[in-house]
């Protein structure tokens, strides 16, 4: 089961249900029944802004426990919208999912990867392979005499 989540039926979009049970579970412990409120906040229930975010939420110290010390919270957007990318959806899908008014906005995150590179190398060589053993087949209605019409006896 998706949620969708949004601001106006034209902004909204899907969660993934692989992530609805955290979401559920902090909607539950820490924010009002409001249609209001916000999701999340400082613990004076203020919002939280980008000055303060890191400190809020204790980015440096959550991400020291992860092993990955240089990330940085919009990160993690990027990596979402990367994903998402990945899924074959279109430019059009992932500006609407990211709420980017560009294509160019959106590409960004529609990376070229090794391991894409390597299934377009494969397919490549399949179809090479499959062209070459089409050639290598003898044309339909052709016989060995149409063959050896032309050579040399003796």
């Amino acid at each position: 089961m998706d949620l969708l989540v949004g601001q106006s039926a034209d902004r909204a979009v899907s969660v993934p249900a692989a992530i609805l049970p955290a979401l559920c579970e902090h909607l539950a412990a820490f924010v009002d029944d409001s249609p209001e409120a916000l999701v999340f906040t400082t613990p004076s229930g203020r919002p939280i802004w980008r000055g303060n975010l890191n400190k809020v939420i204790g980015w440096s110290t959550a991400v020291g426990k992860l092993g990955v010390p240089g990330l940085h919270f919009h990160d993690l957007r990027h990596t979402g919208n990367t994903i998402a990318a990945r899924t074959g959806a279109s430019t059009r899908e992932l500006m609407a999912r990211m709420g980017h008014d560009s294509a160019q906005a959106a590409m960004i995150y529609q990376h070229a990867t090794s391991e894409a590179d390597r299934a377009i190398a494969q397919a490549v060589s399949a179809a090479m392979k499959a062209e070459r053993k089409k050639a290598k087949k003898p044309a339909a209605g052709s016989s060995d005499k149409a063959k050896s019409k032309g050579k040399k006896r003796g």
